[in-house]
């Protein structure tokens, strides 16, 4: 395969890319041009759709990035022709027929339960109150209040919307299991992992560890693009 120059970052629910700065300006210095998908997080096929935009435009492979939620969107994006492989932030990888719905619907006893509010006109939002303890708790005070007050609602039915074919059947997969995370357990990552047979690194970290730890996300980022290269 071609040199991979291309990185595509696919941001989750209740956030926007705006919070992937840090890593991009790792991977921008390392040489990679980055886009970042501005996924309207209202339903999966949009959200899909949204980063289809992206890969077409690009002039070559691509190693397709996805945090939280945005692990759906990559893993039934990925199949596009321009993805050489996918990396999962602390994220969903989804197989067959599922969704973050389904993947969250039976948490294991003593899991910590995020505060997600009752839905209201179709949207969702986290708890203001808890959201840094939950989301960004090792993220700076003031940060964690902006992303607390800035969150974009997250449309009920990407929460439902389920993957047709994953990309991580047919294509390498990296993952960073954040080991602090009060979003989704590390079990569950460590366990979805595993089934997609995705290369692992464990890093202390929340939820928003690509906002925290933008150095580690980025080498796990680096190692993929390197690895897809090299095949």
């Amino acid at each position: 395969m071609s040199e991979v120059k291309n990185i595509v970052l696919v941001h989750g629910g209740f956030v926007d890319g705006s919070g992937w700065q840090g890593v991009y300006d790792h991977l921008t210095a390392d040489g990679y041009r980055v886009t970042v998908v501005q996924n309207p997080t209202l339903s999966l096929a949009g959200d899909v759709a949204a980063t289809h935009q992206i890969l077409d435009d690009l002039d070559g492979p691509a190693v397709l990035v996805g945090h939280s939620y945005g692990g759906v969107v990559i893993t039934e994006a990925g199949n596009h022709p321009n993805v050489a492989g996918l990396a999962y932030i602390a994220a969903f990888a989804p197989d067959k027929g599922e969704s973050v719905s389904s993947l969250i619907a039976d948490p294991p006893p003593g899991a910590p339960v995020p505060p997600i509010l009752p839905p209201k006109d179709g949207f969702l939002f986290l708890d203001r109150g808890q959201f840094a303890a939950s989301f960004a708790a090792d993220v700076p005070a003031a940060v964690a209040a902006f992303m607390a007050d800035s969150q974009v609602p997250w449309g009920v039915d990407a929460l439902g919307g389920t993957v047709s074919e994953p990309a991580w059947r047919t294509k390498p997969s990296w993952y960073l299991v954040a080991t602090d995370d009060h979003m989704i357990p590390p079990p569950a990552q460590r366990v979805m992992s595993d089934r997609a047979g995705s290369t692992v690194t464990e890093t202390p970290g929340s939820h928003a560890v690509y906002v925290s730890n933008p150095a580690a996300v980025a080498a796990v980022i680096n190692q993929s693009a390197h690895a897809v290269s090299a095949r």
